[in-house]
């Protein structure tokens, strides 16, 4: 059976992944609003010291899921078709976001030096970039996917070092639970980290050409 595929049909793709995205980045805010009554009995930097926890994982899951959700909309801002493959990719990815506010009242509830509760968090963002990287891989190697001249600018290196440097947070937060999420700075190392690997497989390219 042929498949039809419409532009209004990715249209509908990416509307639904951005209905996604926004319900999961409002369900962050929940927990807040759950509590919001206890200021009425305190002042409010009391309210804040009580409850810093949940401000700061609404926070931080804030500025992940805008994140992912920025990385996401550049990928397709170069789609112009879509394939079945892209779909259920595109659903592991929707899966990593609207699991975050569950990950992120987790962290906030039981909190301290639990490696297993932070890795738990940090093991749905490496799922988030693996998905995205899948996604890109799959355009890279179906460009007719893609419009015209969007090839060339997806770089699969970069958008592979945030996997692996969330990979090594993930290990580091089991083995040394006592910094917790903050391992999740390696991400600063992400340009290095790239340089690095356009580096090694230049080379390796050059070897092979030898």
């Amino acid at each position: 059976m042929t498949v039809l595929r419409t532009e209004r049909g990715l249209d509908r793709l990416v509307n639904f992944s951005d209905a996604a995205v926004a319900i999961a980045i409002t369900l962050l805010i929940l927990p807040l609003v759950d509590v919001a009554a206890d200021i009425e009995h305190q002042s409010v930097g009391a309210f804040i010291g009580d409850h810093q926890g949940e401000l700061l994982g609404f926070g931080i899951s804030f500025v992940v899921i805008g994140r992912f959700w920025i990385i996401h909309h550049q990928v397709f801002e170069r789609v112009r078709d879509y394939s079945i493959t892209m779909i259920w990719l595109n659903f592991l990815w929707l899966a990593s976001i609207v699991f975050i506010p569950f990950a992120t009242n987790l962290v906030s509830a039981i909190g301290g030096d639990r490696g297993d509760v932070d890795a738990v968090y940090i093991g749905n963002m490496v799922v988030a970039s693996l998905a995205t990287w899948f996604i890109e891989l799959h355009l890279v190697r179906h460009p007719d996917l893609l419009r015209e001249g969007a090839l060339e600018s997806i770089d699969l290196l970069r958008s592979l070092s945030p996997t692996i440097l969330l990979a090594v947070a993930l290990v580091l937060a089991v083995l040394f639970p006592t910094v917790g999420l903050f391992w999740l700075l390696v991400l600063f190392l992400g340009r290095p980290l790239h340089l690095l690997l356009q580096l090694l497989f230049r080379r390796r390219g050059s070897q092979g050409t030898a």
